[in-house]
């Protein structure tokens, strides 16, 4: 009956996620065992006298650990949209922040902002929130008539 959702007796909810290839556990490893070999080979140039590859190998890193840490804050974002006692509750989390939204149920508007292919605006009681980022643009609209529906009762 639902595609993106998951129900649990009268509740039902919505997980969209980042397609992420590498989780930010997984990326610390890989950073942590970058650092042993790019030190290790800087190590071994210092010993053999050339004093400047190690400062540029810690320059290396330092940048590429920027790089991993700016990857890893966004790579749990993710939106949460649960139909619960009469209540739509959307919860978008962007960079470690959560912007949480309550709608009640006979009270939202579910449409497209602009076309089929545009994310889609929660609304009512005077609040508005965009949702479906992490969906592909062609499923949007499946998306939202997903969720008209759970909030009719069908």
């Amino acid at each position: 009956m639902f595609r993106f959702a998951t129900v649990s007796g009268q509740n039902v909810h919505w997980f969209l996620r980042r397609n992420c290839s590498i989780t930010p556990s997984q990326l610390g490893w890989l950073y942590a065992s970058l650092c042993v070999v790019s030190m290790g080979i800087g190590l071994v140039f210092w010993v053999h006298g050339a004093r400047l590859v190690l400062p540029f190998a810690w320059l290396e890193l330092a940048a590429v650990g920027l790089a991993f840490i700016l990857y890893a804050r966004h790579a749990t974002d993710g939106e949460r949209i649960a139909l619960e006692q009469g209540r739509l509750v959307v919860e978008l989390e962007n960079g470690g922040t959560v912007e949480r939204a309550e709608f009640l149920q006979h009270q939202v508007r579910v449409e497209p902002q602009a076309s089929d292919r545009s994310l889609i605006e929660v609304s009512g009681q005077g609040r508005s929130v965009r949702v479906g980022r992490y969906v592909r643009p062609e499923l949007r609209a499946a998306l939202a008539r997903e969720i008209r529906m759970a909030l009719r009762g069908a």
